[in-house]
């Protein structure tokens, strides 16, 4: 798909645009889940061998994320889902929150894996209690202001790098990329650039804590699963 209809597609967001409103509710709870031993081999297309061999991997159940493997390079991989999405901007994003066919593989370094992994844990925790994104945005902002999410004093990654990710409807598998949690950016301060660009762009909560910029690397670079037994 050319990249000027995939950024339009993106804007469009799901639902549509200029259709009647109507109240969103949540899938299944099975919906979102993945045998065991799947979601291990999909975590491990989140960022090449060299990382996701010698990370921490944890697996959806249902009552959150769990730890199957410790790792010791200090890297986090997961898959995440719909309730990730972006707590604020953009508006069309957020509604992803409801999408029970997202699967996200990522990898957060070091310093993301004790920043920012609690933020989407805290975010797919009360999805899974069937709060909205406007109770969970709520929680989040209560949960930063009081200390119980860690304070995101630095910039940190996380790899993106997986071929079988889907992002959402309009986006699909996308690009291989870094995610860049970059606290109070805005998409100006790394060059402007437009929204499903090769280049840089701020994607997530411009100006806030949790604000993202991604930035696509090479499709050639992206990471298949192998198969066989996690």
């Amino acid at each position: 798909m050319h990249r000027r209809t995939i950024a339009l597609t993106l804007l469009a967001g799901i639902g549509g645009v200029g259709l009647p409103a109507q109240t969103p509710t949540y899938p299944a709870l099975r919906e979102y889940s993945e045998p065991r031993d799947a979601e291990l081999q999909l975590i491990k297309t989140a960022a090449p061998s060299g990382i996701t061999d010698r990370a921490t991997l944890k697996v959806l159940t249902p009552t959150g994320y769990q730890i199957t493997r410790e790792g010791n390079n200090g890297f986090t991989c997961v898959v995440m889902r719909g309730w990730s999405a972006p707590t604020y901007t953009p508006k069309q994003f957020v509604g992803f929150t409801y999408d029970a066919t997202i699967r996200a593989p990522i990898c957060f370094d070091a310093i993301a894996s004790r920043t920012v992994l609690p933020y989407y844990e805290l975010r797919s925790k009360l999805g899974m209690e069937g709060k909205s994104p406007a109770q969970i945005a709520d929680a989040v902002a209560s949960a930063y202001a009081t200390g119980a999410l860690p304070k995101r004093e630095g910039v940190s990654f996380a790899y993106m790098w997986s071929a079988e990710q889907v992002l959402g409807q309009g986006i699909g598998h996308w690009h291989p990329h870094m995610m860049v949690f970059a606290p109070y950016y805005t998409n100006e301060m790394v060059g402007g650039n437009a929204f499903g660009s090769p280049m840089p762009q701020l994607t997530d909560d411009a100006g806030t804590p949790f604000a993202v910029v991604v930035i696509p690397v090479d499709q050639s670079l992206a990471v298949k699963a192998t198969g066989g037994k996690p």
